[in-house]
């Protein structure tokens, strides 16, 4: 073994390996997609043997799990970073939400289930995390719309962000020289349907 080697080895007993693990991993997704996504292969690229992966994960699927919770703590990262106003302003929401599957094409696949739909039916965690991503949605609409609107409106604006974010990741169309340009007329174009908090005053 190299010194290299043995000095991974080193770091990894006191407790690295799971994390540099996740990292291979994510380095594969964006690679070659979920598909791409191989015990061995991650396990190969961090220097280690596939057995020692598995102290770390039970397999394939704990892997990809672990993964997804990355992916959208992240996005709400994102979302909850976005800036926003008393009108409730939904485009910086959105585009940093689009921005965030542009950054990372493979991952985000990955947390809708690309591969693993299987694995994350039942994963509590996952559902969990995605629900913050939902609730910033809805907590923008919640300032432009009655409460019993609020749901339907949200699941509108996330098809819309989510369908666009997937086109451009899967290089549908042609977004032209500036992508975010587009973005954020496509999503301002969404936008002209919906009351602001002022007009909604206005009508009372």
């Amino acid at each position: 073994m190299t010194t290299a080697e043995n000095g991974r080895s080193a770091r990894y007993h006191h407790g690295n390996l799971r994390n540099a693990l996740l990292e291979a991993g994510r380095v594969l997704l964006e690679e070659g997609g979920p598909s791409a996504l191989s015990i061995r292969e991650i396990a190969r690229r961090v220097g280690v043997s596939a057995p020692a992966a598995y102290h770390h994960f039970s397999g394939l699927d704990d892997i990809a799990v672990a993964l997804a919770e990355q992916g959208f703590a992240e996005l709400a990262e994102r979302l909850q970073a976005a800036p926003s106003n008393a009108n409730g302003q939904l485009a910086p929401a959105g585009m940093a939400y689009i921005a965030f599957a542009r950054d990372n094409p493979g991952l985000y696949r990955l947390m809708f289930g690309e591969g693993f739909r299987g694995a994350f039916a039942a994963n509590d965690r996952i559902r969990a995390l995605r629900s913050q991503a939902y609730e910033v949605l809805k907590d923008g609409l919640s300032r432009r719309l009655p409460a019993e609107e609020i749901g339907t409106a949200a699941l509108f604006l996330w098809s819309l962000t989510h369908g666009l974010a997937l086109l451009m990741i899967d290089g549908q169309f042609d977004p032209g020289a500036d992508p975010d340009a587009l973005v954020a007329a496509v999503l301002q174009l969404s936008g002209k349907g919906l009351p602001t908090s002022a007009e909604r005053t206005d009508s009372a």
